[in-house]
């Protein structure tokens, strides 16, 4: 019979812990009578302002831009808002996989309700017929 080990961060998790690490510091913090509270406080910071470029996977003699996505993680989704939110003129679509995979396990949100949600167009596996012959629509460059 198979024997079940139990990780030190799994323990540490099941005590409400994101590590057994944070579990075993409770621990000793408790033992030696410090009242010190878990993740009871939070502090704000600004990330530094980083140049970055993006470069789009296809852009059609219309000026859509396409991105193809098999997996559409955070720093791309964080990306893509930055970019929309800079460059409103651009019209910016995307083509995965699968737009209904979740964005993580522990989401109910998939690729195509987060497009939905932020004004982005998209489709699955293959770039729509329509998008090839379409002329994008004037996004006002105030928006």
């Amino acid at each position: 019979m198979a024997r079940t080990t139990r990780t030190s961060k799994s323990l540490g998790i099941a005590h409400g812990y994101r590590s057994g690490l944070e579990e075993q510091v409770a621990r000793q913090l408790a033992a030696a009578g410090v009242d010190a509270a878990y993740e009871a406080s939070k502090i704000e910071y600004v990330k530094p302002e980083k140049r970055a470029k993006y470069t789009p996977d296809w852009v059609l003699p219309s000026g859509i831009v396409i991105e193809t996505k098999g997996r559409f993680l955070t720093d791309d989704r964080q990306k893509h808002l930055l970019i929309q939110k800079q460059h409103p003129h651009l019209d910016i679509r995307f083509v995965f996989s699968n737009s209904r995979a979740r964005i993580s396990k522990t989401s109910p949100t998939t690729y195509a309700m987060w497009c939905e949600k932020n004004g982005f167009k998209y489709a699955d596996k293959f770039i729509p017929p329509a998008w090839l012959t379409e002329t994008p629509m004037k996004k006002n460059e105030a928006s």
